[in-house]
């Protein structure tokens, strides 16, 4: 297992559920259904992250949907550069996990909008290296 500082888990922590919440805001909805969703599909990511995952409280930014974007945004792309330091085989795997859980998010009330879409493709776009 790979220990991460305790930065590096808080920025992993506000990657992944402020991306949840970026989708889930996308479209006001069934907000319990789709934080369940997204819980549930925690699962797509790999064993060890999901143990720095659940070693805290879930880390999501206060604000406005707009200020919380770019701080959830600049999470993923700096949780990327972590996992690519530290984990070659979770920054492969990283990226489409968090995409499963962001369309499982969006699907949760049985519609996808365009907002929850374009949500999806900005997230997508912060998890290139």
């Amino acid at each position: 297992m790979i220990f991460y500082t305790d930065e590096e888990s808080r920025t992993l922590r506000t990657a992944v559920y402020g991306a949840m919440l970026l989708v889930s805001h996308a479209d006001p909805g069934p907000v319990l259904e789709e934080r369940f969703a997204g819980l549930r599909a925690l699962t797509h990511l790999s064993h060890d992250l999901r143990v720095v995952l659940g070693a805290a409280r879930p880390s999501v930014p206060a604000g406005t949907d707009e200020e919380i974007e770019p701080v959830v945004l600049e999470a993923l792309r700096s949780t990327m550069k972590t996992l690519a330091a530290r984990s070659p085989e979770d920054a492969a795997s990283f990226p489409r996990a968090v995409l499963a859980i962001c369309r499982e998010v969006a699907e949760a009330d049985g519609v996808v909008v365009d907002a929850e879409d374009a949500m999806v493709a900005r997230i997508e776009g912060a998890l290139v290296i």
